[in-house]
């Protein structure tokens, strides 16, 4: 790459703020109060009196330097590490250093898909740096829904974004109405035309703040931390723009090297052929984005294993090796950004993933507020669910929860089957990848896991507007009894029987469509490519697209009492 330009004089005042900035990002006290001396508050009358050119996006630089770079990886660990759980409300907050430039007016949205943009760019645009995006794209073969592709998409259109023609927020909102979950849906080699992300390799330099994953199921979210035993800890947002902070598992789903799911890094831009105005901005010139054979940690491991590469139609035989030993691809992945080692402390594992799942009961619930208050249980029942209850459009799409509880049903699973496993690691006297000294590990699995639902419990508001609490076990009880579907009351929202679904004003069409959505409430997976728009008829029929029969088992505390009891 050509070095990057000499500054002028016009643009030393723009270097000074950009070298206070990467400082500041690693001084919380210092953060503060450079936002307290540049401005006022965001809702100041300073601020409120900047004309509206004030905020256009302009480019001084023709690339992110390293130091860009690393101050992108520390803006999104502080905004991950904040209490915010909305995007305006963390970029208006202080983990931002860039707050007080920004319009008191403008509220800042993003789902889950513009989540990565809308952030990448707000930070070019602080930092007068080149941003160029996919703004359209295509299926590789076939239709259908964009976002769930069989065989993914490529890019059909790029943009650059032009420097001195439209504010940061104008942008925004563009990007917003170009992007979607499709725009990640694309195979690991395909770099021409190139897309926005590269596949990056699974290591500790290369998975970092910042990284986006992608779930083939439609989910999108950044990795803001790795703890120094691998676990990665991400943000996302929802249709609802809430953000939520979780730990990375299975609820991201591997899949076809075609659907491009997994590790993200945004390829590196270059803008060449810009002209430099006498203000030290650059104008005119197009955006050139690396190739993958111009990216040091450009690996496609995570679709194909470490070992010899299979086809495509056989990437799920793919190997993950370490240390002479088979690794299952999550513990990999863990191993790997642990420094080449996995262990697990149990107790503390199984804690934290009953802490998690608590703050995931709550996301559900605010969820579920929304589709109340819209009035949506209110209204009729249509006649048919749309062609896929997990990924649709209109008013499904926004109010309903099939796939935030397909997710959340399987956590549940995975903590139940966490600690069966590492049960079972006990008892093989597996001290090398299980970090517990004790004498009673179901014992000690079942005290840690009581001790953090000790204190969670989720409510809601029935449909005679009566608060109703439910404790951490009881919503794990009738997990698979929460209704999904958006025309339901409260009462059936929450999986309520008995007395407690006496208030539920539902009458018998919803009530049969309730039961007949059982089997779909029972499968943990999300099949976006089956045909789904039944009628209340159809779906009383067992078939494809309709579900499974039978709930998986979730009773963490059933399972460690058995084990315990069985001297295990």
């Amino acid at each position: 790459m050509p070095a990057r330009p000499k500054r002028s004089a016009a643009i030393l005042s723009g270097v000074a703020v950009r070298g206070l900035v990467a400082i500041l990002f690693f001084a919380a006290v210092a953060v503060a109060a450079w936002g307290e001396d540049v401005s006022s508050a965001p809702g100041s009358a300073k601020n409120a009196a900047k004309p509206k050119n004030s905020y256009l996006y302009v480019v001084r630089y023709d690339r992110w330097s390293v130091e860009d770079e690393r101050d992108w990886r520390s803006f999104i660990q502080a905004i991950g590490a904040s209490d915010c759980n909305t995007l305006d409300s963390c970029l208006r907050g202080p983990a931002n250093p860039f707050r007080a430039s920004d319009p008191p007016d403008y509220r800042f949205t993003a789902d889950c898909a513009d989540l990565p943009y809308v952030l990448r760019f707000y930070f070019a645009w602080k930092r007068s740096l080149p941003f160029s995006y996919v703004a359209d794209i295509a299926p590789r073969t076939g239709g259908g829904d964009i976002r769930y592709t069989r065989n993914g998409n490529v890019v059909a259109e790029r943009r650059d974004v032009s420097s001195g023609t439209a504010t940061g927020m104008a942008i925004i909102d563009q990007i917003r109405d170009k992007v979607n979950s499709g725009t990640y849906r694309m195979h690991p080699d395909l770099d021409a035309p190139p897309p926005d992300f590269y596949s990056p390799k699974i290591d500790a330099k290369s998975i970092v703040p910042g990284t986006a994953i992608y779930d083939p199921a439609g989910h999108l979210a950044l990795v803001f931390k790795v703890d120094p035993d691998g676990r990665i800890h991400f943000f996302d947002a929802h249709t609802d723009f809430t953000l939520t902070q979780m730990v990375y598992d299975l609820r991201f789903a591997r899949s076809r090297p075609a659907h491009g799911a997994g590790f993200k890094n945004w390829r590196p831009q270059t803008l060449v052929g810009a002209v430099r105005q006498k203000d030290g901005t650059l104008k005119g010139g197009h955006i050139v984005l690396a190739a993958n054979r111009q990216i040091a940690d450009f690996s496609d491991e995570q679709y194909y294993g470490n070992g010899t590469r299979p086809n495509d139609d056989g990437w799920e035989s793919g190997v993950f090796a370490l240390n002479r030993e088979s690794l299952d691809y999550y513990d990999y992945v863990r191993a790997k950004l642990a420094g080449g080692q996995i262990q697990f402390d149990p107790v503390k594992e199984i804690g934290d993933m009953a802490r998690s799942l608590c703050s995931d009961l709550h996301y559900r619930a605010a969820a579920v507020d929304v589709a109340l208050e819209a009035g949506m249980a209110k209204r009729p029942e249509p006649d048919r669910l749309p062609s896929n209850i997990y990924g649709t459009s209109g008013d499904w799409e926004t109010f309903s929860t099939p796939s935030r509880d397909a997710r959340l049903k399987t956590a549940f699973k995975s903590l139940r089957d966490t600690a069966q496993r590492f049960v079972d690691m006990y008892g093989t006297g597996d001290t090398k990848h299980l970090k517990y000294t004790g004498r009673d590990l179901p014992g000690d699995l079942l005290a840690a896991y009581g001790k953090a639902i000790r204190y969670c419990s989720v409510s809601y508001t029935n449909s005679a507007g009566g608060r109703i609490a439910l404790s951490f076990e009881q919503a794990r009880k009738r997990l698979f009894a929460m209704s999904f579907d958006p025309y339901h009351c409260a009462e059936l929202r929450w999986g309520a029987a008995g007395p407690e679904a006496a208030t539920c004003p539902d009458g018998p069409t919803k009530r049969t469509w309730y039961a007949a959505e059982q089997n779909l409430r029972n499968q943990i997976g999300r099949t976006y490519e089956a045909r789904m728009d039944f009628t209340l008829d159809q779906l009383k029929t067992p078939g494809p697209g309709k579900g499974v029969p039978t709930a998986p088992d979730t009773d963490i505390a059933g399972y460690l009492q058995k084990a315990r009891a069985a001297g295990r």
